[in-house]
């Protein structure tokens, strides 16, 4: 009775989590096109830390419930999922994805930047409040970043115009998000302790692809309307929020424990998935042969990752 109990509330947290999100994002969207902000930047900051709200909300209560050796499994695999199966899937709808705004410059940079920061703090098992606030400081600096260089701002005449439903949809989503969050990362736990499985590696799968269904559908969605530029910025967006907010502001709230396998394989290949997706924005689109190649990355991921749960 008690597994039948805790897989509803599973099933219905993450739906409350997931929903949450897409109210959050499509409000904040319509707010931001209000104030004339870009497509691409609207995917990169607003868009893309909305559908990463459920990692971070998910994060906080694994400090809380006393699981914080789920979170940077959940970064990481969700970063991994945004990268070789949201953006992937963008490009094989897409046949071509062209990328309008120049985000070698700053975008690409920050990303891998990110990556490469998240495996030195890593490195010594321990993450320190100092180190923290470098993380959560690397989201400002991007946020002002990217703000300052949107240079394709909305015509006025073509802006919507946000009323009051659109802020009280943010803030119900944001409610949902939080309470969703806080039921699932429970029912997680409770099925790591009956299976006998590391949290880190629930983070690194079932947490992180739950999670991660934000990116995936606001991703596709904004391909199938023709929109691939927010789908790029939503990735993005999201991969940065997750390597510098959601690892850094969690840890605010209490120590975050880091298994030592995670280092191994998963971290590794994350900086590698990310510095792939660089050089493969250097020719300004991404084909479809390109998002095969990172849909068979993910796969090759998954089967690595579920070796690990098989012992």
């Amino acid at each position: 009775m008690d597994i039948l109990i805790n897989v509803a509330i599973f099933v219905v947290s993450l739906a409350a989590l997931l929903k949450g999100a897409d109210f959050f994002v499509e409000s904040a969207e319509k707010i931001g096109l209000s104030f004339g902000i870009s497509p691409f930047v609207i995917g990169a900051t607003i868009v893309g830390f909305g559908t990463s709200l459920p990692e971070l909300a998910s994060s906080i209560a694994a400090v809380y419930a006393g699981a914080s050796e789920m979170i940077v499994g959940n970064v990481i695999g969700s970063n991994v999922f945004n990268i070789a199966a949201a953006l992937a899937l963008v490009a094989i709808v897409s046949g071509n994805v062209k990328i309008e705004k120049d985000i070698m410059t700053n975008d690409i940079p920050m990303l891998v930047f990110s990556a490469m920061l998240m495996y030195f703090v890593l490195a010594d098992f321990h993450i320190s409040i100092f180190e923290a606030i470098i993380l959560i400081a690397g989201v400002v600096i991007f946020l002002l970043y990217t703000l300052k260089d949107d240079d394709d701002k909305v015509d006025k005449d073509k802006r919507p115009k946000a009323i009051g439903k659109d802020y009280l949809m943010l803030l119900i989503g944001v409610v949902m998000v939080y309470f969703g969050a806080v039921y699932t990362i429970e029912a997680v736990v409770f099925f790591a302790e009956k299976m006998n499985v590391s949290t880190h590696l629930i983070g690194l799968t079932v947490v992180a692809f739950g999670t991660s269904l934000p990116e995936i559908v606001v991703s596709l969605a904004a391909a199938r309307q023709g929109n691939a530029s927010m789908a790029v910025g939503n990735v993005l967006g999201s991969n940065i929020f997750n390597t510098f907010a959601v690892l850094g502001i969690p840890r605010l709230f209490g120590p975050i424990e880091i298994n030592h396998e995670i280092m191994k394989f998963s971290m590794p290949f994350m900086v590698a998935l990310t510095v792939l997706l660089g050089i493969i924005s250097i020719s300004k689109r991404i084909t479809r042969w390109e998002g095969l190649l990172l849909l068979l990355a993910f796969a090759f991921y998954v089967v690595e990752v579920l070796k690990g749960v098989s012992l």
